[in-house]
């Protein structure tokens, strides 16, 4: 199991395991755990800067070409192709 998948699974057995408590301190603890585990594996999925440079461009183009916001629709992008990647990865649940 590669990096992203292994962290992943572990957030997602760790927000199962917080259904189960009943101490609220704990419980947020644990979910604060599993959310820094998701941000790690989102940081791992790097699209490919080709793929992001066409979906900046469908967006670009979808909102009439403005100038002066293509760090907006690259970062759109990039986040859009990265939420891609992370629905693929089997959840464990």
């Amino acid at each position: 199991m590669d990096n992203k998948s292994n962290l992943l699974a572990k957030a997602n057995k760790y927000r199962r395991l917080a259904r189960w408590i009943g101490d609220r301190e704990t419980v947020q603890s644990i979910l604060a755990l599993a959310e820094e585990l998701m941000q790690r594996a989102r940081a791992l999925v790097r699209p490919a800067e080709e793929m992001i440079r066409k979906r900046a461009r469908k967006i670009w183009d979808e909102n009439g070409r403005p100038s002066g916001r293509d760090e907006e629709f690259w970062f759109q992008a990039e986040r859009e192709l990265q939420e891609e990647e992370l629905k693929k990865t089997p959840d464990d649940s």
